[in-house]
């Protein structure tokens, strides 16, 4: 037990493995003593049957929450123990279905007595404890039954990560990332326009200079992310050369770079902030709805890409 102590919560699996292994050891001897010849991992199969009822292995894997290979196996282990009986669809000859066979039902009827024994002793034992095992299980079945353990773990390591992001102002030190980071996305899906050069190239003249603004994300120190805003002669701002590295994604950075100009064009009192992309960039565009941005008929767009504009509007 001292392992499980140092080694604390990440050993769950292995400690419930642990438990289950001990428990199965031990009902074993329990099928002993009452002279039943029934292996424990058989025990949820067998329980599900009836005498009268036929049933699918799909229908009972479904039912105890096993795979349909081990229900399969399962099965075919209790047909040859004769506890069982096999036959193939009437409607669908593909589908084998089963039921207890008269010598199950023997077994079944001599079990009853075991299971009212182990159900008191459970009973008895859980009064001994100062949690309840049962609804606890149940509890933690119907938790990782709405969201999985691995979702949990992918949902911690992104926190993780994402807090060692920062989000900070670029300055001209930054060109040549602010450069690659867009051209590398640009470049894989479609081709570099005139406009990109010189945004890209002179984000002083063509951003900075014209009342914009770049943002640039850090990860660990190296630059894997930029956007800026670019003033509309509406007084809205248009957001532009959103970028993320590959070697970075899945650390929430679209959203962190994308909030933090949104937050800018607010503060410099825009009324809207509005975007040109492309339907193909999935992502992005899944990215931009969870901004609030709303597609928009807007004017014809000087980048041959774009065949889609959105928009987020602030309210008054």
């Amino acid at each position: 037990m001292d392992f499980y102590t140092r080694t604390g919560k990440m050993a769950l699996g292995s400690r419930l493995r642990r438990l289950s292994e001990s428990m199965t050891e031990q009902a074993a001897g329990i099928y002993d003593l009452y002279q039943v010849d029934l292996q424990p991992r058989w025990f949820p199969v067998f329980y599900s049957l009836s005498p009268t009822e036929e049933k699918s292995i799909t229908d009972i894997a479904r039912e105890i929450g096993h795979t349909h290979p081990s229900v399969s196996q399962t099965v075919r282990e209790l047909a040859a123990k004769g506890y069982i009986i096999e036959k193939k669809g009437e409607v669908d000859g593909r589908k084998n279905f089963v039921l207890l066979s008269p010598a199950g039902q023997v077994v079944r009827e001599k079990m009853q007595a075991q299971l009212d024994d182990v159900t008191s002793a459970i009973e008895r034992a859980m009064k001994e404890t100062h949690h309840d095992l049962w609804r606890a299980i149940g509890e933690w079945e119907f938790l990782l039954e709405q969201k999985s353990l691995l979702r949990r773990v992918q949902e911690e390591k992104k926190a993780r990560e994402s807090s060692q992001v920062k989000i900070v102002d670029y300055t001209p030190d930054m060109q040549p990332a602010f450069r690659q980071l867009n051209e590398e996305w640009i470049t894989k899906y479609f081709r570099m326009e005139k406009s990109d050069y010189k945004a890209l190239d002179h984000p002083g003249e063509y951003i900075l200079d014209k009342g914009g603004h770049i943002f640039m994300a850090l990860y660990k120190g190296e630059a894997v992310g930029a956007c800026a805003i670019i003033p509309m002669d509406d007084g809205g701002f248009e957001l532009a050369k959103m970028a993320v590295s590959p070697r970075a994604q899945g650390l929430g950075i679209g959203y962190l770079i994308g909030q933090a100009c949104i937050e800018k064009a607010r503060a410099l009192g825009a009324r809207r902030v509005y975007l040109e992309s492309n339907t193909t960039l999935k992502p992005a565009i899944n990215l931009y709805h969870k901004l609030g941005f709303r597609k928009v008929a807007g004017p014809p767009s000087p980048y041959e890409r774009c065949n889609i504009q959105m928009e987020l509007a602030f309210s008054a």
